[in-house]
This record gives C-alpha cells, structure tokens and sequence, in this order.
C-alpha cells in the first residue's frame, strides 16, 4: 500500500503542478494568448480552461472528495489533454513539439491506476473486518 501511494502522490503531485504553472501561464502570459490565437480558440477559452485547471486541481488533491468528482476531474484533464495533443497537431505543430501532452497523459494515467488501487485495497480491506 506505501508504493501505490506514494506513487499516486508523486504523479499526482506532479501532474497538479504542471496544472496550475499552465493555468496560470494562461492567465498571465502573452504567449498563451498566442497560443490560444493560433489554435483558433477564442480568447475567452484560456481563461474557462484555467479555472476548470485550477477547480479540478483543488478536486485531485483533497484526499477524500466525493469519488463521482474525482472521477469527473479526471475525466475532464483527459479529455483537455488529448484536446490539447490533438490542437498542435492539427494547428501544424511537430508531434515532437506537442509531446508533452502526451506526458503529462502519462502522469494523469499513473494517478489515476493508482487511484483506482488505493480504493479497491480499501474496498478490501472493509469487506474482510
């Protein structure tokens, strides 16, 4: 149970992190401005994204949130990302360029196998008292 957990915590962690510099990367500098401008989205849009960023951060963290949320904030980053990977892509940027969207994927999917390992040993461990 260590390893799951502190594997879900780094991941978590990092992943959290990566988040919120990106959300407030979005709030503050011109180049996501930029960014935004090239993928076609309306500016707008950056601003929605960083507080649904920050909103499902706050829900990966708290240790114990309803499950359905964490479940929703997980589904919400996955669908963001792969979005994301898909916008470079297709706004004719590198897939070398746009492959940080796909590690940060990789950290979503770590923490949330974890996730689902921390419930069921507890789920386990419950039904055996």
């Amino acid at each position: 149970m260590n390893k799951i957990n502190t594997l879900f915590w780094a991941a978590t962690g990092l992943f959290c992190l990566w988040m919120l510099l990106n959300a407030f990367a979005y709030l503050t500098a011109a180049e996501a401005k930029r960014l935004c401008a090239h993928f076609g989205f309306p500016d707008y849009f950056r601003v929605e994204l960083a507080v649904a960023k920050i909103i499902g951060v706050i829900i990966l963290l708290i240790p114990y949130p309803i499950k359905a949320l964490k479940e929703w904030a997980f589904a919400g980053f996955t669908i963001t990302i792969v979005s994301g990977f898909i916008a470079h892509v297709c706004s004719g940027d590198s897939i070398l360029s746009s492959a940080s969207a796909l590690l940060a994927l990789g950290l979503l999917a770590t923490s949330y196998y974890n996730y689902h390992q921390i419930i069921y040993i507890k789920n386990e461990s419950s039904s055996s008292i």
